[in-house]
């Protein structure tokens, strides 16, 4: 199965992909899909499984396969990622397996291959969650998830489209019967060799602020920025200023 993915821009322009944080799905770049592509990036963004429109699996996959099963038919042989959370996961699993297929990474609030944050506030959140849950009250947990991973200066129609997103991923992860998903493959981060940008928030859960932090010790030539005004969603709470911030890392293709 190929992804659920909107793609634009020349063909032979140098692709960009927009991989989302596990309580959004691919409309979080809303905000830079747009200019992005008129900046002259191929772009694309999927739904990873039972987010959005894509559907849970009926077989053996995984997610990093999954992006690039769907490079391969757009004939994307190699590009510049751009993940948000659980999103830049998967770009960091990509550059560190297949080196070849990636240029450039610009991860906002990573999570990072290998480690499942435990610390206190994640624990709360997930039991806070899972409560909810418990209980039938869906809207109750997406409304969580956006009070917990967006920012001060997150606006209403932020919430409100976290919310959206959330209570599908939230409605599709419980009609998946489960299974099929791959085990984790090992990685070394140290084998990452393309420029990557590791942004930070500042008012992001302890955990979610360490990843960032910690990888230019594990990536080579890895710079961290941390956003002073930033939850953990900072595409959403600050588009502008986060578009602008990805156009200068990514730069701007020659037209």
């Amino acid at each position: 199965m190929i992804l659920s993915h909107d793609v634009t821009g020349p063909v032979d322009a140098p692709a960009v992909v927009l991989l989302h944080s596990s309580v959004c799905d691919r409309r979080m770049w809303d905000p830079q899909w747009g200019p992005l592509a008129e900046a002259g990036f191929r772009v694309v963004r999927a739904d990873f499984r039972t987010c959005g429109q894509s559907p849970a699996a009926d077989a053996p996959y995984s997610d990093h396969g999954d992006v690039l099963a769907l490079l391969d038919q757009l004939d994307i042989r190699r590009a510049s990622f751009v993940g948000s959370s659980y999103g830049g996961r998967i770009s960091l699993r990509i550059a560190a397996l297949h080196p070849e297929r990636a240029s450039r990474l610009a991860l906002l609030c990573p999570g990072r291959p290998g480690l499942s944050p435990d610390g206190p506030e994640v624990r709360a959140y997930g039991e806070a969650t899972d409560a909810l849950l418990a209980t039938g009250d869906l809207e109750g947990a997406a409304e969580l998830a956006s009070r917990t991973w967006l920012g001060p200066d997150a606006d209403a129609a932020a919430h409100a489209a976290v919310r959206a997103m959330e209570l599908g991923n939230i409605k599709g992860s419980l009609a998946d019967s489960g299974g099929h998903e791959l085990p984790e493959p090992a990685i070394d981060l140290g084998a990452v060799t393309v420029p990557v940008l590791a942004i930070g928030g500042a008012h992001d859960l302890p955990d979610y602020r360490r990843i960032p932090a910690d990888l230019p010790g594990l990536v080579p030539g890895a710079e961290h920025r941390e956003l002073p005004w930033a939850g953990h969603l900072p595409s959403l709470e600050r588009p502008r200023e986060t578009t602008a911030l990805l156009l200068d890392f990514l730069g701007r293709p020659a037209r």
